[in-house]
């Protein structure tokens, strides 16, 4: 059966991009069938696989809007992509008065949704009807979660709309794991962020953690995932080894539909 897994956090800069598009290349490595699907009008998991948002003549807001067939917009690159333009920021406004608006993603991807194991969605950094289609459509959502205490903040608010999603649009979606990403070990601040995480949300925590370096920033530039920028280093087996927990996986992460609670005060652990 496919998988349909929607990146999101409210909060942009948090690696929403950089997770989607290096999840998917690891589980590629692992013979896993794999499109990755660009949400997010400024195209970066796009320009991540060399593609230029701005030269494309139909993206995802072809097929959400004008009902075109997602199979016409994919791009073979490491993984296969259904780019995004900066057409898709009016998306929102052409969806608003259509009929079953927030199932419009959803509708798409029936047509190739047998032809892969995995289906990663990189969302926009709001919670917009882009963002709503993102969760009807998905079976989980991973949420990249930057390891600053102000970023935590949000998670709240997402787990609310989700709430909204299952009452309304998609009873079962729910939240597969919270991934922390850009720790630095070496501040107390990144050591503490781990710590509220863990404390507040348990077995929801992937054991990965996505560290900095600046190998993330560099391998966009060369229009390549990390696996192929960089494919012995650390950053790559990061994901490498998100793709083995994700695979592997637990009873508490597939079973957690459980409302997340609003995080202690900044300190207040210690």
């Amino acid at each position: 059966m496919t998988t349909v897994l929607a990146f999101a956090n409210q909060k942009g800069g948090v690696a929403k991009t950089t997770s989607t598009l290096n999840l998917g290349v690891a589980l590629r490595e692992m013979h896993k069938r794999v499109l990755a699907i660009d949400l997010d009008p400024q195209g970066n998991l796009s320009m991540c696989q060399g593609i230029d948002p701005d030269s494309l003549t139909r993206s995802m807001f072809d097929v959400l809007v004008h009902r075109e067939s997602i199979e016409s917009i994919i791009r073979r690159c490491e993984i296969d992509i259904a780019p995004a333009s900066i057409d898709l920021a009016g998306a929102e406004l052409a969806l608003s008065s259509a009929i079953g608006r927030e199932r419009s993603l959803e509708k798409a991807l029936m047509e190739v949704k047998h032809r892969y194991d995995f289906i990663l969605m990189d969302t926009p950094p709001s919670l917009g009807l882009l963002t709503i289609n993102a969760f009807t459509a998905a079976d989980a959502v991973i949420v990249p979660v930057q390891c600053e205490y102000l970023s935590l903040r949000g998670l709240a608010q997402l787990e609310k709309t989700l709430e909204m999603i299952r009452e309304h649009l998609n009873a079962d979606v729910y939240i597969r794991g919270i991934l922390p990403t850009m720790y630095d070990a070496r501040t107390i601040h990144g050591r503490e962020a781990i710590e509220i995480l863990k404390e507040s949300f348990g077995d929801r925590v992937f054991s990965t953690v996505v560290r900095k370096t600046i190998k993330f920033a560099e391998a966009p530039v060369e229009g390549r995932s990390i696996m192929a920028y960089e494919p012995e280093g650390a950053a790559a087996d990061t994901y490498r080894n998100l793709a083995k927990e994700l695979l592997n996986g637990n009873s508490s992460q597939h079973e957690g539909r459980g409302v997340i609670e609003p995080l202690p005060a900044y300190g207040a652990h210690i």
